[in-house]
């Protein structure tokens, strides 16, 4: 049972923080826009849990499920989104670029593959034992980087964990339109080993990852894992064209609720009521933090 509330309390926390946002840009204190984690946190949650501080961690536009799994600096997560001096930028990276020991973000779609390979065989010729986990989406495998990424990561042999979290739409194309074949099939083309998971069965994840990781540490071989999953809030925070249907089918599939439904009642309860006030305290100490400022640039000096 103390397995299941470590994770339940993980994924709430990851559910309720993107909530939160989506709130704050109602409120009109946020701008910009974010790119909720909502639907997905088993996978985050999942990998986090056979991870050491050694290990590095690529993430992308979609970041913030990942950095709370790994973190869960929700006041540092927060106070970068809304600007302020304590976020774990200082305020300036935003909601999609992060930075905090080894946890590494960007949006740009594809655009660290490279460098997670690299870092990989920086750690292999350092002998660390650390693995390198880099987190992309089913879109993403429309970017030509990621296939001489991969290609490298095969002849190279490196320790990288590539964990695709296939949610069916590319912003708002479908998968279906835009991706031939299997994704899995790609990975093993460069000889690479691959595998396909369920992304709503919490246990088996953990499970699945568990072994995954091991075997990337222990043998130094780059593995790529298909995740099927699906985001249920919008790619952004408003722009959603998806069937309902299609939408409504899935949130009955939600797994926080089902996983929740382990715990007794009132032991749920009393975890729902603590994350939300853990919260609603973070807002109070972020709103208190005065906005990032720019360091001053002698323009004269710049030249």
């Amino acid at each position: 049972m103390a397995a299941v509330e470590h994770l339940y309390r993980k994924m709430l926390l990851i559910r309720r923080f993107e909530e939160r946002l989506l709130d704050l840009f109602a409120e009109g204190k946020l701008s910009g826009t974010t790119h909720t984690y909502v639907g997905q946190e088993p996978i985050a949650v999942a990998v986090a849990e056979h991870l050491t501080a050694a290990d590095l961690v690529f993430s992308n536009h979609r970041c913030h499920g990942h950095y709370l799994a790994l973190t869960g600096d929700a006041q540092g997560l927060l106070a970068e989104i809304m600007g302020r001096q304590g976020g774990v930028c200082g305020g300036r990276g935003g909601s999609q670029h992060l930075h905090r020991g080894n946890f590494y973000s960007n949006g740009i779609q594809g655009g660290f593959m490279p460098i997670a390979v690299g870092m990989a065989l920086a750690e292999k010729a350092k002998g660390s034992g650390a693995v390198v986990v880099a987190f992309v989406g089913d879109g993403t495998f429309g970017e030509g980087a990621v296939y001489e990424a991969l290609n490298m990561a095969a002849l190279w042999s490196v320790p990288l964990l590539v964990v695709v979290e296939n949610n069916r739409y590319a912003q708002s194309t479908p998968s279906a339109l835009g991706v031939a074949g299997s994704l899995s099939d790609r990975a093993r083309a460069f000889g690479l080993s691959a595998g396909d998971c369920d992304g709503w069965d919490v246990a088996a994840l953990v499970a699945r990852f568990g072994t995954i990781i091991g075997q990337v540490r222990s043998e130094c071989r780059a593995h790529v894992e298909v995740v099927e999953t699906y985001r249920l809030n919008a790619h952004s925070k408003g722009d959603d064209s998806r069937d309902a249907g299609e939408v409504a089918a899935f949130r009955d599939r939600d797994p926080l609720p089902h996983w929740g439904e382990r715990l007794e009642p009132a032991r749920r309860a009393a975890l729902d009521a603590e994350i939300e006030a853990r919260l609603a305290d973070v807002l109070a100490e972020v709103e208190a933090m005065p906005f990032a400022t720019l360091p001053a640039i002698d323009l004269a000096e710049a030249g």
